[in-house]
């Protein structure tokens, strides 16, 4: 057997050790992160739970601000959507599908372009004794094997999560009346 023969049976070899340990990896992905924000949760709930001043602090939109947008529905509550498409952010629409006023409220958000997925999001409120809320934001959804093997690579944790304590940061400047 000749040295190019035994370079191509190892890398054939390494090429399916990675299918097969991308294929162990969880069924399911999950995202959150929390802050804690020195404003009553009834300051910071029309902030999470309308879709227009959500998009005030949303980290994504201001990644580019080329970005074109539409709403659609409701101005607010259950069945408000929001449509983006950017080729920064991807393209994608954002529904609001559930809410507990002044609690929590759930959105489905539908990812078109650069490829598709689906996930479910949460904004969860929680008043503290000294009058300030801690917010919670969840995303988790199913891993495709495709997102299986971009996780071997890529830490969706940390890369999504760094944009959700921007976002986060920025709710709490905007919640706390800062600049």
């Amino acid at each position: 057997m000749s040295t190019l023969s035994y370079v191509l049976v190892a890398l054939a070899a390494a090429v399916l050790a990675l299918l097969v340990y991308a294929s162990t990896r969880p069924d399911e992905f999950r995202v959150e992160r929390r802050a804690r924000i020195a404003a009553p949760a009834d300051k910071v709930w029309p902030l999470v739970s309308e879709l227009r001043a959500f998009n005030r602090w949303n980290p994504y939109d201001r990644k580019d601000p080329l970005l074109k947008s539409q709403y659609a529905g409701a101005a607010s509550g259950v069945g408000s959507r929001y449509a983006w498409e950017s080729d920064k952010v991807g393209t994608g629409v954002l529904e609001i599908t559930g809410q507990q006023p002044g609690r929590a409220v759930q959105m489905k958000l539908d990812f078109i372009k650069p490829f598709e997925a689906h996930s479910a999001a949460e904004l969860a409120l929680q008043p503290t004794a000294d009058g300030a809320t801690e917010v919670r934001w969840t995303m988790r959804g199913p891993a495709s094997f495709v997102t299986k093997l971009m996780g071997v690579f890529i830490d969706m944790d940390k890369r999504v999560g760094s944009d959700f304590e921007d976002g986060l940061q920025n709710l709490r400047r905007l919640a706390e009346g800062r600049p």
